[in-house]
């Protein structure tokens, strides 16, 4: 991996590049038109091995992993793992992933929620479990009949010791989180390819006004651009 910004480097290592983590970054990537899924509608074909290893070291970097449910839903989601390296630089098991869903509907048979070496977290709100036996698996319930993001996270922090949080989408998360001031970071990983209209998934959703970015880092692996902006 090369450093571009702020100081050009030959041989940068992502946990050195992404180390001084903020309270909340979010990582995705996206092709140079700006669609999240490839044109078979996900992640995998996008960025390539180089991606991953920045996927790898975010996760590594971060004390708790944002997702979205629809995310889930689509069963490829399974639980973090860490590489022997990684899991000594990080000096312990994986980070928890944090599912954020507004409905509880959710598959919890899936390996997710079954087999995670660290116990996967489920964020929701008091309505999802109006008439219900609460699933088998550790809940942070903030808000009453919708999500109140900010109280999740401030709970996620003081309860769970979760200080630094990486949200990995999708839109609609990373949509949320931006819009309500949440995030400090955004974290992209610009792919060398064009989609077209035909398989675009943007990036985010609808803004209430235009969000200004300030670039902090710039690097190149294998034609993949990472950016790092500034939220606030």
């Amino acid at each position: 991996m090369r450093r571009l910004l702020p100081e050009p480097a030959a041989d940068a290592d992502p946990l050195d590049a992404y180390a001084d983590a903020p309270p909340l970054r979010i990582g995705m990537v996206a092709s140079v038109d700006g669609s999240v899924t490839d044109a078979e509608g996900w992640t995998d074909g996008l960025g390539g091995d180089a991606d991953f290893r920045v996927f790898r070291a975010l996760r590594a970097l971060a004390d708790g992993i944002l997702v979205g449910a629809g995310t889930v839903r689509t069963g490829r989601l399974g639980p973090a793992k860490l590489s022997p390296a990684l899991r000594a630089a990080r000096g312990g098991p994986p980070a928890p992933i944090v599912v954020v869903s507004g409905t509880l509907d959710l598959d919890f048979a899936l390996p997710l929620f079954t087999a995670a070496e660290t116990p996967t977290l489920v964020v929701t709100c008091a309505a999802a479990l109006r008439g219900r036996t609460p699933p088998p698996v550790p809940l942070v319930v903030a808000g009453g009949d919708r999500i109140d993001l900010p109280a999740a996270l401030a709970a996620l922090r003081a309860d769970h010791g979760l200080d630094r949080l990486l949200c990995e989408g999708g839109p609609a998360l990373a949509t949320s989180l931006i819009r309500l001031g949440l995030a400090d970071e955004l974290c992209l990983s610009l792919a060398p390819t064009l989609l077209g209209a035909a398989h675009r998934t943007p990036l985010v959703g609808e803004l209430p006004a235009e969000i200004p970015l300030r670039p902090s880092a710039v690097l190149e692996d294998d034609g993949v651009l990472f950016l790092r902006y500034r939220l606030r």
